[in-house]
C-alpha cells in the first residue's frame, strides 16, 4: 500500500516547477519591458536633444539675420547724423534730406522689431491673442483699402470677390497681417499691371478654403519651399528696395497656423504666384 506522501511529494514538485517556469518567464517578461521603456526613453531623450538644438539653431539663425537686417539702416542712420553734426556745414535742402532717410530708416527698424515680435509672440505664447466674430470679407475689403495707393502707383488692379461675410472665430489683427502682407507682397513683387486676386474656392463644415493669387512674375521653383522663411532673400537687397522686413510671409504663415489651417504656395499657370490657405471657422 502506497503512502500518501508518494502521490503528494511529485504533486508539489510539478507545482513548485510551474511556479519557478512562470515566474522566469514573468521575470523575462518584465526584464523585456524595462528594457523596452528604457530604449523608449533613450529615443524620447533624443528627441528632445535633437528638437532643443534645432531651436537653438533657428534662434542663433534669427539672431544672426535679426543683426545683418540691423546693420543697414542703423549705418546709414549713423553715417547721415555724422554729417549733420559734422564741423562742415550743411546746406538747408541736404539738412532735410538726410532727415527724411533717418526718418525712412527708423521707420523701417521700427516694422522690424514689430514683425519680430509679433512672430515671437505667436510662436511662444499664442494664447495671449483675442479671438472674435470677425468676416474675414470685411478684413480684406480693410487690407486693400489701406494698400490702395500702393496698387495704384504700380497700375496693379485687386480684386476681392470673397462672399460676404465669411465668419471665422478669430483674432482680427491676425487676420488682417494675413491679408495685408500677403497683399503687399504681391504688389511689391508682380510687377507693374499685374492683376491680384482673392476668392473662396471651397467651404466645408469646419473651415474656409482662400485662394491669393496675382498674374506677376512668379518665382523659381527652387525657392517655393522657402517662400515662407525668415528674411528669406531671392535677389540681394529686394525686401530693402520694396521697404519690407522679410518678415510678411512668415507672419502670414504663423497666422494661419494660429487659426487652424495651412497654407501652399506654388507658380500659378500662366504667371504669377498663387497661395491656398484655410482658416478654421
Amino acid at each position: 500500500m502506497h503512502s500518501p506522501l508518494t502521490y503528494i511529494v511529485p504533486g508539489l514538485i510539478l507545482i513548485l516547477l510551474v511556479f519557478l517556469v512562470w515566474n522566469h518567464l514573468r521575470q523575462r517578461k518584465l526584464i523585456r519591458q524595462l528594457q523596452e521603456l528604457a530604449r523608449s526613453l533613450e529615443e524620447s531623450k533624443q528627441q528632445i536633444i535633437q528638437e532643443q538644438e534645432h531651436n537653438r539653431q533657428l534662434k542663433q539663425e534669427m539672431t544672426n539675420n535679426i543683426a545683418h537686417e540691423l546693420k543697414t539702416p542703423v549705418s546709414s542712420i549713423r553715417g547721415y547724423l555724422e554729417i549733420l553734426l559734422g564741423d562742415k556745414p550743411v546746406d538747408d535742402a541736404k539738412r532735410q534730406f538726410f532727415l527724411q532717410r533717418c526718418y525712412s530708416q527708423i521707420l523701417r527698424l521700427s516694422d522690424l522689431i514689430h514683425d519680430v515680435s509679433l512672430i515671437n509672440k505667436l510662436e511662444e505664447s499664442s494664447d495671449l491673442f483675442p479671438k472674435e466674430s470677425v468676416s474675414l470679407r470685411q478684413i480684406a475689403d480693410e487690407a486693400v483699402l489701406e494698400l490702395d495707393e500702393m496698387a495704384h502707383s504700380h497700375a496693379i488692379a485687386v480684386r476681392n470677390d470673397l462672399p460676404d461675410p465669411m465668419l471665422i472665430n478669430g483674432n482680427r489683427n491676425l487676420v488682417y497681417c494675413i491679408f495685408r502682407n500677403l497683399l503687399e507682397n504681391a504688389i511689391s513683387y508682380a510687377g507693374d499691371g499685374a492683376t491680384v486676386g482673392i476668392e473662396s474656392y471651397k467651404e466645408d463644415s469646419k473651415r474656409w478654403y482662400i485662394h491669393f493669387y496675382d498674374t506677376g512674375m512668379g518665382v523659381a521653383s527652387s525657392y517655393l519651399p522657402r517662400l515662407f522663411d525668415r528674411f528669406l532673400r531671392i535677389d540681394e537687397g529686394r525686401s530693402r528696395k520694396s521697404g519690407g522686413t522679410g518678415l510678411g510671409l512668415s507672419i502670414v504663415k504663423h497666422a494661419v497656423l494660429f487659426h487652424g489651417g495651412d497654407i501652399y504656395v506654388r507658380n500659378r499657370d500662366g504667371g504669377g504666384l498663387e497661395f491656398f490657405f484655410s482658416l478654421k471657422k
